[in-house]
């Protein structure tokens, strides 16, 4: 990534994560007084049309930071986290999740990105991540518990599946140094898909930013052994070397950038690049080859499209950056 790219992307970010509206908000009134107000519910994470997007709003600035520390935008980052990042701010959305009907809140799409968060903010060094762990720490606790209840994942290609989630946590696992979670994610992970053969890849579905094949694949890469996994792989896209299922190798098309939920097929076509090009990194032969050629394929058919109508443009450049620079 260029820095004028990089550049590019931050203003994106910056033109969203504090604006309050439109809004649309996960939030279960049991009466008036639980009327909602974005800014006064959640104090740093009001932003960018819905809660999740801004967290992984400030995702994209804080990674950007951390590679490009010459960024133009680097000061506006730096005045923003040090508005955002404060003790109080943090209280305020770890207190949400202690209403009663906020059980689900953001489950498990919302909690993934915060700890992906946290674990940008570890990594880059400084006081943030250290303010940010009490909220950190309440959905790793949340993910921890919630784990054991699901008797079947989730396989949508939307902020419900489960195999995404593990991904992002996974990343969260291995910065902050919970064994103990990624061994319980390692474990799940097995009871779910280990058995899982000859995907038949019957995607895209109209709505999906996520494949379900590709993120159950990308989950197993990270929490299988190495031999483990190639072997499990070999067995769950088993004609991948000779391009099938073709479905899952071809980018989608997008017919209207301005209807919300069709602009998630520009995210299916960042988030497949993604874990294309992570699994290509360590699958050999030609099975890697057409993983390899069919990520270059959706990135170049994506990467531009992260701009232009909010509705897309307030969630896709996290997506870019993912496609980019990968979950680590």
């Amino acid at each position: 990534m260029t820095f004028a790219q990089a550049s590019a992307l931050a203003r994106i970010a910056l033109g969203h994560v504090t604006r309050e509206y439109p809004h649309k908000a996960d939030h279960v009134m049991t009466g008036e007084a639980d009327a909602y107000l974005p800014r006064r519910m959640h104090p740093i994470f009001f932003g960018s049309f819905d809660w999740h997007s801004c967290v992984h709003g400030y995702w994209l600035l804080a990674r950007l930071r951390r590679l490009f520390p010459d960024l133009a935008e680097g000061t506006a980052i730096d005045a923003l986290f040090a508005d955002a990042f404060i003790p109080d701010k943090v209280e305020a959305e770890r207190a949400y999740l202690d209403q009663p009907m906020s059980r689900g809140f953001e489950r498990p799409y919302g909690w993934a990105w915060l700890l992906m968060l946290h674990s940008e903010l570890v990594v880059a060094g400084g006081p943030h991540a250290a303010t940010l762990r009490p909220l950190a720490d309440a959905f790793a606790d949340r993910w921890r518990s919630h784990l054991p209840l699901m008797t079947y994942p989730v396989r949508v290609g939307t902020h419900a599946n489960t195999a995404f989630a593990l991904v992002l946590a996974d990343r969260y696992a291995r910065v902050v140094g919970d064994a103990d979670l990624r061994a319980l994610m390692a474990r799940r992970a097995g009871q779910w898909f280990g058995g899982d053969r000859a995907a038949q890849a019957w995607e895209p579905s109209g709505e999906d930013f996520l494949s379900p094949v590709l993120m159950e694949a990308m989950a197993m890469q990270r929490l299988l052994p190495a031999n483990a996994f190639a072997a499990w792989f070999a067995d769950f896209l088993p004609r991948l070397a000779e391009g099938e299922p073709a479905s899952l190798l071809a980018p989608a098309q997008v017919s209207d950038r301005s209807d919300g939920r069709i602009a998630h097929l520009d995210g299916l076509n960042l988030s497949r690049a993604w874990a294309m090009r992570a699994i290509a990194q360590v699958i050999d032969g030609a099975a890697g080859r057409v993983l390899a050629t069919a990520a270059a394929d959706h990135l170049a058919v994506a990467i531009d499209q992260v701009a232009g109508d909010y509705m897309g443009e307030h969630w896709l450049a996290s997506f870019a950056l993912l496609a980019v620079t990968g979950v680590d």
